[in-house]
Parts: structure tokens; C-alpha cells; sequence
């Protein structure tokens, strides 16, 4: 019979590949930063909320704040040096020095509080539950705050009607995350890793719902796009050739209006 601690492992194996895939995701948006030579639109908070995260959770794993974890700090810790290369991308490519100090300064924050945080946790609580409890309710907390994101992004579905903007594979990936995760907390119960991996899975579903709700009209859409942009061409490409009057001013016939619509399905 396999014991419930080797399922533990290799659910937290599966959890660290998939997180991942999910902290490697924004790799071809940073090719193109580099590419252009300029981060452009492109906000840097959700990279420095994700490491600030991520820096947390590494914490949480260590052994002398909550034993037993190793796979949280694998993950966790990659993920600090993933998002800590994108923030430096950032830094470089920035356009102004008043970007760049804004980013300098939100990450001289971030990692000031995580290394007061830790020391004033391995002085002044003197128990693994104690340590777990105070690190693994901060983590919580800054879970729920990168949450906001996702809302954003569903509240903007709803209102478009249109799922253009938010990827199949990104949220079926964060769904098998949130699960793989929640699972290996309930084996062991452990409420800090349950509670934001519990919210990030219905909060996957959710998004998965609304995919499935809302994917015909985002076709319609694209297609009326195209349609519209493949008529412009057709009006452009119809024009008759300027006619050379003798005051030099170009007269042109007007375009018949028997184009067909754009097909809608």
C-alpha cells in the first residue's frame, strides 16, 4: 500500500512542474520586450507581486520555519529567481529614469520586509507552529491580494463578452495547480497552503466557466473584425484610378455598395 506520504511527494512533484510552466508563461512577452528595446505599456506589478510571493512561500518551507516542505521551497525559490530576472528586464528596459526608480524602490521594499520578516520570526518565535502560523497567515494574505488580478481580468469578460484576453491553457493550468496544491495540503493537513490554493482553484474555475460561456461570441467577434478589415481592403482595392482633370485635381468614382456582410456564425 503506498503510504500518504509518498502520494504527498508526488503530488508536490507535480505542483512544482506545473507552477512552473505558470512562472515561465511570461517568457515570450519578455522576448519581446528585449526584442524591441522597450518594456512599453507593459505594467511591472504583477511580476513584483508574484516575487514578493514567491519569496514568502520559500520562507514558509524552510526547515526552521515549517519542516517537512522542501517541495514548497524548490518551487517557491525558482519562482523568486524567475520574477527576479523579469523585474531586472524591467529595470533595464524601462523608458525614464522615474520608471526605472519605481521599480528600484517597490523591490528594495518588497525584499526589506521579507528579510526583516525573517528575522524578527527566527528571534522572537520560538516554535515551528508559532513561525508557521505568522509566515503562512502574511502568505495568505498576499495570495489574496494577487487574486485581484484574475478578477480584473474576469470582470472585463463579462462586460466584452469576449474571452480574447484570457488564455485557455493559462487557466486550465492555474485550475490543475490550485488542485495539485489543495490536495497536498489536505494529506498533511495545512490550512496556509489550502486557503489561497483552495481560492486560486475556483477562482481557475470559475474562469474556466466563463471561457466556456462566453467562447462563440468571442469568434463572432473576431470574425466580424476580420470581416470588417477584409471589406476596407475590398473598398481600397475597388477605387478606380484618379482621373486627370485639367486643374490637376484627381476625381474618383464612388464604390458600389453591393459588397456582401461579413458572414456571422
Amino acid at each position: 500500500m503506498v503510504s500518504p506520504d509518498a502520494i504527498r511527494t508526488v503530488l508536490g512533484i507535480f505542483g512544482n512542474v506545473i507552477s512552473l510552466f505558470l512562472f515561465l508563461s511570461p517568457v515570450p512577452t519578455f522576448i519581446q520586450i528585449w526584442k524591441k528595446g522597450s518594456v512599453e505599456q507593459y505594467s511591472p506589478m504583477p511580476y513584483l507581486a508574484t516575487l514578493v510571493n514567491c519569496m514568502m512561500w520559500t520562507l514558509y518551507g524552510l526547515p526552521m520555519v515549517h519542516p517537512g516542505s522542501l517541495l514548497v521551497v524548490t518551487i517557491n525559490g525558482s519562482g523568486t529567481v524567475i520574477e527576479l530576472v523579469y523585474v531586472i528586464i524591467f529595470l533595464v528596459y524601462s523608458d525614464g529614469k522615474k520608471k526605472r526608480v519605481k521599480v528600484l524602490l517597490a523591490l528594495l521594499v518588497e525584499v526589506i520586509f521579507v528579510a526583516v520578516l525573517t528575522l524578527l520570526v527566527l528571534t522572537l518565535a520560538h516554535s515551528f507552529h508559532r513561525r508557521s502560523a505568522i509566515v503562512g497567515t502574511v502568505c495568505i494574505v498576499f495570495n489574496i491580494m494577487m487574486y485581484a488580478s484574475p478578477l480584473t481580468v474576469m470582470k472585463l469578460v463579462i462586460k466584452t463578452k469576449s474571452v480574447e484576453y484570457m488564455p485557455f491553457f493559462l487557466s486550465f493550468a492555474s485550475l490543475a495547480n490550485g488542485v495539485v496544491w489543495t490536495a497536498y495540503a489536505c494529506i498533511r493537513f495545512d490550512p496556509f497552503i489550502m486557503i489561497p490554493n483552495g481560492l486560486g482553484t475556483l477562482s481557475a474555475f470559475v474562469q474556466l466557466i466563463l471561457y466556456a460561456t462566453f467562447y462563440k461570441s468571442t469568434q463572432r467577434q473576431i470574425a466580424e473584425r476580420k470581416g470588417q478589415i477584409h471589406l476596407s481592403e475590398v473598398v481600397v482595392n475597388c477605387s478606380y484610378p484618379p482621373d486627370k482633370t485639367a486643374g490637376g485635381v484627381a476625381a474618383t468614382s464612388p464604390v458600389s455598395d453591393t459588397t456582401a456582410p461579413p458572414h456571422k456564425t
